[in-house]
């Protein structure tokens, strides 16, 4: 399968945010300490919202070490950037992982999520400050500086399609890697 060097850029920007520690490999410990930064930051979320980013989490590392562990606990970037980028194996993982986000972004259920609650949780994932507000700029906010839920759940989806050299996800790329 041949992925858009930008749907390339995408995921090897995720691996290194998910290798919290940066020791160069994604590791259980690793998956378990985003989860409770992210979880920490979702001040306004109930319990069932945050157990449901849990669960995403778990499954994205239950995903990856299925199929990729070779017996040491460890993803490499090699193993990761094929691996989440064919839907075949990895999407139902990231519709979960969309699913749970945008919905623990809404704490108060309207539908709408807020700037600061957007931010919140995307630092506390590990995006940069200037490629977060691009990216919620990018959905083009509301007078109350509100995003739609189903249009941030759309973009997390979009972000991992391998063949997608143009969605909104490439704001949070760094620009060096651009």
């Amino acid at each position: 399968m041949n992925h858009h060097p930008k749907a390339a850029s995408r995921v090897e920007h995720v691996f290194e945010l998910f290798d919290t520690d940066g020791n160069g490999f994604i590791e259980a410990t690793d998956i378990e300490l985003m989860t409770n930064r992210v979880v920490t930051a979702a001040t306004g979320s109930d319990q069932g919202a945050k157990d449901a980013i849990r669960a995403a989490f778990e499954r994205y590392w239950a995903t990856m070490a299925t199929e990729l562990d070779d017996g040491d606990g460890r993803i490499t970037v090699e193993e990761f950037r094929p691996f989440v980028l064919n839907p075949e194996h990895f999407g139902p993982a990231v519709d979960q992982f969309a699913d749970a986000l945008s919905a623990l972004g809404d704490p108060d259920g309207d539908g709408l999520i807020e700037r600061p609650v957007f931010e919140a949780l995307m630092k506390a994932i590990g995006f940069g400050h200037e490629n977060l507000h691009a990216l919620f700029d990018s959905f083009e906010p509301n007078a109350q500086d509100q995003i739609e839920v189903e249009v941030w759940r759309a973009a997390i989806v979009e972000f991992y399609e391998p063949e997608n050299g143009d969605t909104r996800g490439n704001h949070l790329i760094p620009a060096q890697a651009r």
